[in-house]
């Protein structure tokens, strides 16, 4: 059996997000059931033979177009993501998420003596150390971060 994910009239699909993330996605888009009047469909642990996996995930929310943060937090969460703008019922733009060398103010240093948690007015700075999946390290005290979920700002 083969469940569909129907198509949206106008709004964002992110497709190939890693198995498991969906719902942190949408956290990220901060969705939630008292702040949503469009449809949003999700596949969690859907197949795939991208890049050799064999579950993914998918959001598809509609009348909603994603800024550059949140296109910013799902490449940290899924480094392989891509994001298709629908107009009309076509893919109007479509293009892979890109994390750089530097994260800047998106997520907190898990360090609770780092000088990013102690009330100064430093914005959390994280160097890339690998892509995918993502290892980043706190340029202030040197900690690799590894749940970046749970520290998404």
């Amino acid at each position: 059996m083969e469940i569909k994910i129907p198509p949206i009239r106008n709004g964002t699909v992110i497709d190939h997000i890693e198995n498991g993330q969906a719902l942190n996605v949408l956290k990220i888009l901060g969705v939630n059931e008292n702040n949503i009047d469009s449809g949003i469909s999700i596949g969690m642990h859907v197949r795939t033979e991208k890049s050799g996996k064999k579950w993914k995930d998918i959001v598809k929310i509609e009348d909603i177009e994603l800024d550059e943060t949140q296109v910013s937090k799902i490449a940290l969460l899924a480094p392989e993501a891509t994001i298709s703008i629908i107009r009309d019922y076509y893919v109007a733009e479509k293009y892979d998420v890109k994390l750089g060398d530097k994260v800047e103010g998106l997520v907190r240093c898990s360090n609770p003596n780092c000088i990013t948690n102690k009330g100064e007015p430093v914005t959390p700075k994280f160097w890339v150390e690998c892509r995918n999946p993502p290892k980043l390290r706190c340029v202030y005290c040197d900690r690799t971060l590894n749940n970046i979920s749970e520290n998404l700002l």
